[in-house]
Parts: structure tokens; C-alpha cells; sequence
């Protein structure tokens, strides 16, 4: 299996879901399960029938959780030094050199992107352009509505 890179926040909030699950979902679904069962014929049981969905789903998101756990590489971002060039982890502030906007964006794990938080994706199209740059060069980005160009403004490991 290949790794997968993750900042320390990233692995945070994964542990803190699998804690959860496993702490307060998972027991509360077996008690719906008992509950359900209790009320007799299960054939025609709709409460019984959801309990079990349900508990497929959480089962299957603790296997899902603890996999990527398992594999990931996690990086913390304040202990990388990569010399001003954009690696992952980075806070990038752009430029759009068309419209003159100014963006910022920290290059995340798949599991970590947030767009609204200014999170993107390592594979995304923006973060792959970005890969290797320093401040001060121009990032070219196919974007739906066409080619973008973005001057890194300044590069930070937070």
C-alpha cells in the first residue's frame, strides 16, 4: 500500500472521528439494534432494517478511517524546509494576474481539502501547478473557463 501524505491536523481530525465511531456511534447503533429486536418479527421491522444499515455504514467508515491512518505519511508543515519552494503543506499566497485577486491556499491531504477554508487538494489541478515553485514565478492553471495565471506572492510553512 502507498502512503499518503497528511498534515498533523489532517491525522487529528481522522483519530478524533474514529474515536467517535467507535466510542459513541457503534454503541449507540447496537442499543438501536436490541431495541428493534425487541419489538418482535424482524421480516417487517423498518427500525431494524435502518439500525443494521446504519451499522454497515459505521463499520464501514471505522475500516475506511483506521486504512488511511494506517497509511498515511503524516507531515507537519512548521517542520518542513523547503527552502521557499511550494511542497506539501504550504501556505501559498497568490495573485491572479488577470483580475488582480489575491488568494491564499495551504496544499492539503485528499481527506483535509476545504475550499472555503482554503485547503486544496495536493492532486488538484491549482496544487500540482503550484509543485516546486518559489515566490515570485507564475503558476499556469487550466481552469474550466480557460488558462489562469497566478504569481506566487509569498510561500509559508505554518
Amino acid at each position: 500500500m502507498t502512503t499518503i501524505p497528511i498534515t498533523k491536523r489532517g491525522a487529528e481530525k481522522l483519530k478524533t472521528e474514529l474515536h467517535r465511531l467507535k466510542t459513541i456511534e457503534r454503541p449507540s447503533v447496537i442499543q438501536a439494534i436490541a431495541e428493534a429486536r425487541a419489538q418482535g418479527d424482524l421480516s417487517e421491522n423498518a427500525e431494524y432494517e435502518a439500525a443494521k444499515d446504519r451499522q454497515g455504514f459505521i463499520e464501514g467508515r471505522i475500516l475506511e478511517v483506521e486504512g488511511k491512518l494506517s497509511a498515511a505519511q503524516i507531515i507537519d508543515p512548521t517542520a518542513v524546509d523547503a527552502g521557499g519552494r511550494v511542497v506539501f503543506g504550504a501556505t501559498v499566497d497568490l495573485e491572479d494576474e488577470n483580475t488582480g485577486d489575491s488568494v491564499t491556499y495551504q496544499i492539503v491531504g485528499e481527506d483535509e481539502a476545504d475550499l472555503k477554508q482554503g485547503l486544496i487538494n495536493i492532486s488538484s489541478p491549482i496544487a500540482r501547478a503550484l509543485i516546486g515553485k518559489e515566490e515570485g514565478d507564475t503558476a499556469e492553471v487550466q481552469a474550466p473557463g480557460g488558462l489562469r495565471r497566478y504569481e506566487v506572492v509569498a510561500v509559508r510553512y505554518l
